[in-house]
C-alpha cells in the first residue's frame, strides 16, 4: 500500500515576545481536508525559538510553565552563543527543553487527545511571523 501525505503549513503573530497558541483547531482542520481516517499528524515548529506540545492550556499551568523555563534557562548575558543579530541563547536553549515538534495519533477521522490535551505552539522569542508545518500521514 502507498503511504498518502498530505501538508499544508499555518503562520502565526505573536503580539508578545512569550505567547502561547492553542493550534488544536488548525491540526483538526488539516485532517479533515486530508480526508484520511487514520495514521498520525506531524506538527513541526521551522524556527529554533519556538516549540510545540501536547498539554492543558490552563493558564495555572502556563504560568508554571513559563516559571519553569526561566528557572532551568534563564536570561543570562554569560551565554557562548550569541546568534546572527541577537544573543537569544535562553530561548533556543528553552525550546530544546519543550521540543520543536510533536506527533498526533488520529483514528476514525478523530484526533487521539485527551480530554485537556491540546495542541499548543509556544513562542518564547516573539513578535515576527512563526511557520508551522502540518504533515497528515495516513489512509
Amino acid at each position: 500500500m502507498e503511504m498518502k501525505i498530505y501538508n499544508k503549513q499555518i503562520t502565526l503573530q505573536s503580539k508578545k515576545s512569550r505567547e502561547v497558541f492553542n493550534i488544536t483547531t488548525q491540526v483538526k482542520a488539516a485532517l479533515e481536508k486530508s480526508r484520511f481516517r487514520d495514521g498520525v499528524i506531524l506538527v513541526s515548529s521551522l524556527h529554533s525559538n519556538s516549540a510545540v506540545i501536547v498539554n492543558d492550556e490552563d493558564p495555572g499551568f502556563l504560568e508554571d510553565l513559563d516559571g519553569w523555563l526561566q528557572q532551568l534557562a534563564p536570561l543570562r548575558d554569560d551565554y557562548k552563543y550569541q546568534g546572527r543579530f541577537e544573543s537569544n541563547a535562553a530561548f533556543h536553549l528553552q525550546s530544546l527543553l519543550l521540543h520543536h515538534q510533536v506527533i498526533v495519533a488520529f483514528t476514525e477521522g478523530r484526533l487521539e487527545l485527551g480530554p485537556w490535551q491540546f495542541v499548543l505552539f509556544v513562542e518564547l522569542d516573539g513578535l515576527r511571523p512563526r511557520r508551522i508545518l502540518l504533515k497528515v500521514i495516513g489512509e
